[in-house]
């Protein structure tokens, strides 16, 4: 077991280990030591790593929150962004920044 210093989630200290998985009491966030490494690398929906300045497509029709903007399926993305989030890419699209999960996009 590796010693543990903070919560990923909240940034507290009392931080302990249940036997099968690392617990916050603060937050009540739970998770396990290999999946903080993992879970750094941003991935498409079919698994692929993506890398700053990948071209992506879109896997299914998006609205855009407060906007009229739909970003239909099969739209191509080039040069993405990657953000702190691994979940999250920044791009444009017709002018527009726009943050995409990666959950949407395939390479």
């Amino acid at each position: 077991m590796t010693d543990i210093l903070n919560c990923p989630k909240c940034s507290q200290e009392n931080v302990y280990f249940d036997g099968t998985s690392n617990v916050c009491p603060d937050c009540f966030f739970e998770w396990s030591g290999e999946e903080n490494e993992a879970s750094s690398i941003p991935l498409d929906s079919n698994g692929a790593e993506l890398k700053d300045g990948d071209a992506v497509t879109v896997i299914k029709d998006l609205k855009v929150k407060g906007s009229s903007m739909v970003i239909k399926r099969g739209t191509k993305v080039r040069s993405i962004r990657l953000t702190e989030n691994p979940d999250e890419v920044d791009c444009k699209i017709d002018g527009s920044s726009i943050v995409l999960k990666t959950c949407f996009l395939k390479k």
